[in-house]
Parts: C-alpha cells; structure tokens; sequence
C-alpha cells in the first residue's frame, strides 16, 4: 500500500483533538459532539493521557437504548480496548491498523512528548491523501 506521498501520521491528522474527560458524563460528551461537529470523541485522563473513545453511536445504543440516562453515564464508563498510532509512523501503517481492528477514526500519540493526544487520523484524512484504490480497499474492510 502507498500514500499519494512518503507521508507520516503527522502530515495528515487532524490537529487538536479535544478531549472529554473520562469523568465528565455523556451528556457532556453529546454537547461537545455537537458544538464540535464530530461525531466522536477521545477520552482522557486527569493526566492528559487517552483512555479511550466514544462515539455518538455508543452514547445512543450502550445508554439511551439501555434506559440509562446519559447525565448520570461517566464517558470512562464506555471506554474501550484503545487503538491508537504514533504520529511518526507512515501513513500505510495507519491504514493498516485502521483496517485491521476496523476503526474509522485513530487517536494519534506522541510518544516523544509524553504520550501525549496529538490529533486524530479519521477516513477523511485518508481520503484527501492515498490512493483512490487504497480508500475503496478500506472502505471495503472496514464496512464489510
């Protein structure tokens, strides 16, 4: 697989992802999906750290369809097993890890920087910078 370039993470993420808090509710989450437009979120940690994502869908079908009330849900309460990618590494490897546990959206990491959230890589990012092909195969793998 091949970028449109020899691009790393770094060149086509999203730039300040921000985060909710792992103790704020998911009602809080819901508020900054939509003054964000996003239609997910990392979760952090006190220590800045990613513990997690969540998406609008999670907020929908693991609370509300649940008959829980969103206002009395933590967001650290959904967090799941974290995939995430260095923003050093090249964009294949990305393409790769997205495909492989078949996320739409990778929290990006700076390792250099103390583990810090960086951004996030989402099909967008993918679209705007490999090939035609290469998006039609990660469509193909991760919707299937």
């Amino acid at each position: 697989m091949a970028a449109k370039q020899n691009l790393t993470v770094r060149d086509i993420m999203t730039q300040g992802a921000q985060c909710v808090g792992e103790d704020q509710t998911l009602y809080d989450a819901a508020r900054m999906m939509r003054d964000l437009d996003v239609g997910a979120l990392p979760i952090c940690g006190e220590d800045e750290r990613l513990k997690g994502m969540i998406t609008d869908r999670d907020i929908v079908i693991k609370c509300c369809a649940e008959g829980r009330d969103p206002s009395m849900v933590r967001a650290g309460d959904l967090a799941q097993e974290i995939f995430w990618i260095d923003v050093d590494a090249s964009v294949e490897e990305a393409l790769d890890s997205m495909e492989r546990h078949r996320v739409k959206r990778l929290p990006v990491i700076d390792t250099a920087a103390g583990h810090r959230l960086a951004g996030i890589v989402t099909e967008q990012n993918l679209a705007r910078n490999v090939t035609d092909d290469l998006i039609a195969q990660f469509v193909e793998r991760v919707y299937a």
